[in-house]
């Protein structure tokens, strides 16, 4: 009797405490999700605004129109925020008062780049993402036909100028022409060649090196170009529109003027080989006459009868 008793009474308690839990389902999923009962949370390194709060409320609303827990599919809203080409990643979920929270970040670019007649961003995983018609980010301007697996370390060299004061203020943009990566400046009309986006670290240090030590002390039209693609050195290059650089640039001209007589010398040793082979054929034609010795039958033929004359004159007295 006794086990009967504990048998019935803890399906007494199972009944009670499973009809208590359908009445607090069916309670809980009939809840509206109030304004007040959302939270968006933009969980971004630097302030971005390719989206705001309005737009994500917007969203639940058309995800769920009746506004109740009970219609809501979370997995689906969570796919649709994350489709957004702006949006980094989206985490969605529900507390147990009905409270509906929403912690999102957004992609933030690290360069603007210029490709084909088209316009986009790139962030530091070197994903792209369109332009935004309401909102515009500062940040790098980037031109060229850059490939998309260079994408990650270009993002590490706009990091690096970003991080230091100097190369932040003196680099406006980035262009590549070919397979050169020149860097813009703000100062002067020069550009600064870099070639590949290997050892990006000590060809800054030593640009940077090179412009307080000797650059800015220079007149910014001066150079139209200063190269550090080459290891341990740097390679300017003179305007040629700047009037100071005309004196410089005739020297040099002059001085190189000169260089092409070295080559001039060699010509010369080339061309009197041919001038040898053609005599060789001539002597051949100047040896046949002299084998036919007409002259010699000639005097032979007159003084023959030269001396028969006199002879038959001789007889005849």
């Amino acid at each position: 009797m006794k086990n009967k008793y504990r048998i019935l009474k803890i399906a007494v308690t199972v009944i009670i405490l499973g009809l208590l839990l359908s009445f607090s389902l069916k309670r809980f999923s009939g809840q509206k999700i109030t304004d007040n009962k959302i939270s968006v949370k933009m969980n971004e390194k630097a302030p971005v605004y390719f989206i705001d709060e309005k737009d994500i409320r917007e969203i639940v609303k058309k995800e769920n129109p009746s506004g109740k827990v009970g219609d809501l599919n979370i997995p689906t809203l969570e796919k649709k925020i994350n489709s957004l080409p702006a949006v980094d990643s989206a985490n969605v979920y529900l507390n147990l008062n009905g409270k509906l929270y929403l912690d999102i970040k957004q992609r933030v670019p690290v360069f603007r780049l210029n490709k084909d007649g088209r316009d986009f961003y790139v962030d530091e995983k070197g994903t792209e993402f369109p332009i935004s018609k309401t909102y515009s980010h500062p940040c790098m301007l980037v031109t060229g036909n850059v490939k998309p697996d260079e994408y990650q370390k270009l993002a590490e060299l706009v990091e690096k100028i970003d991080k230091d004061d100097f190369s932040k203020k003196f680099f406006i943009g980035i262009s590549k022409d070919k397979d050169d990566y020149n860097l813009l400046t703000s100062d002067g009309n020069y550009k600064v060649e870099i070639g590949d986006l290997d050892n990006i670290e000590f060809k800054v240090k030593g640009l940077k090196t090179f412009v307080e030590k000797y650059l800015v002390f220079q007149d910014p039209q001066k150079y139209s170009m200063v190269s550090v693609k080459y290891q341990n050195q740097i390679v300017t290059t003179l305007n040629p529109y700047f009037k100071e650089n005309d004196s410089i640039l005739k020297a040099g001209n002059k001085e190189l003027a000169k260089v092409p007589a070295l080559p001039a010398v060699k010509k010369p040793d080339v061309l009197p080989k041919p001038t040898t082979k053609t005599p060789s054929t001539k002597p051949k034609e100047k040896i046949k006459p002299k084998t036919t010795t007409k002259p010699k039958e000639t005097k032979k033929t007159e003084k023959k009868p030269e001396a028969k004359k006199p002879k038959a004159k001789v007889k005849i007295e």
